[in-house]
């Protein structure tokens, strides 16, 4: 699904990026975590091919970038991030905006198929939102908005699911709702890969952690293999203790000896 082989990237006389290595299998789920600045916004940005790098590979579903029209591999990733939703019209009502995923539309501007009117009531469903078809998206609150991202999303059937930060900004109500969501579309035939700073986001259904640092993926693997104290302290510089509880990841941070 995704080949990442030695990526670097220089801006000016700064390396943003130190030889990344990253592979994620189809049906893996994939959290990308560590401190601010280390480096993940810009691995998505290469991944979905808006940023290329100074020196490594990219491969996504099976394309080389640099090699691909990158705007076809785009049409089989699905994006959420919170940028997105500034570009959405608010007073719009609620199926719309997700039926507009089908064809990657902010706006539908022409006659709606009923099929796809049903698919976009259907998606609304599956993320509980369904009662809320009819409703202007301004209304929204941020946690169904983001819901709503999902639904959209999976109308155009993303073989590849990326989102970057999608909780920033929920309060832990909102989170935990979100994240339910999602658990109930991983069961879908598609990779994941989840950007977050915040451990507790890391729930049963994610398979797999890649921990960066300074431009650098610290470890990748099996999240109880690479989410160890001692790798934590390693990425974030401070004295941690991590704890697992129902397969879920919980960070405790004590005094700096």
């Amino acid at each position: 699904m995704i080949e990442l082989k030695q990526l670097t990237l220089r801006r000016g006389q700064r390396d943003i990026l130190r030889g990344v290595d990253l592979t994620v299998k189809e049906g893996e789920q994939w959290v990308l975590l560590g401190r601010n600045g280390c480096g993940k916004t810009t691995m998505l940005e290469m991944i979905t091919g808006y940023m290329f790098p100074t020196t490594g590979t990219v491969d996504v579903l099976g394309n080389r970038y640099g090699q691909v029209d990158v705007r076809e591999v785009r049409k089989k990733i699905g994006y959420i991030g919170t940028t997105l939703i500034e570009k959405l019209t608010l007073r719009d009502p609620l199926w719309e905006i997700v039926a507009g995923g089908a064809n990657a539309y902010l706006r539908v501007y022409e006659a709606v198929s009923d099929d796809v009117r049903e698919r976009a009531r259907e998606e609304l469903e599956r993320v509980g939102l369904a009662h809320l078809s009819e409703q202007p998206f301004g209304t929204l609150s941020q946690g169904e908005r983001r819901k709503a991202l999902l639904a959209r999303t999976m109308m155009a059937d993303p073989r590849l699911l990326i989102l970057d930060e999608p909780c920033a900004g929920l309060d832990l109500f909102e989170r935990e709702k979100f994240l339910d969501s999602l658990e109930r579309l991983s069961r879908r035939s598609m990779s994941m890969l989840y950007v977050t700073h915040h451990i507790e986001e890391i729930t049963p259904m994610f398979t797999h952690v890649a921990l960066m640092a300074k431009g650098r993926i610290v470890a990748s693997g099996r999240k109880r293999d690479v989410l160890t104290t001692e790798l934590l302290r390693i990425a974030y510089d401070l004295d941690v203790k991590v704890d697992w509880q129902d397969e879920r990841p919980w960070i405790q941070v004590g005094k700096e000896r």
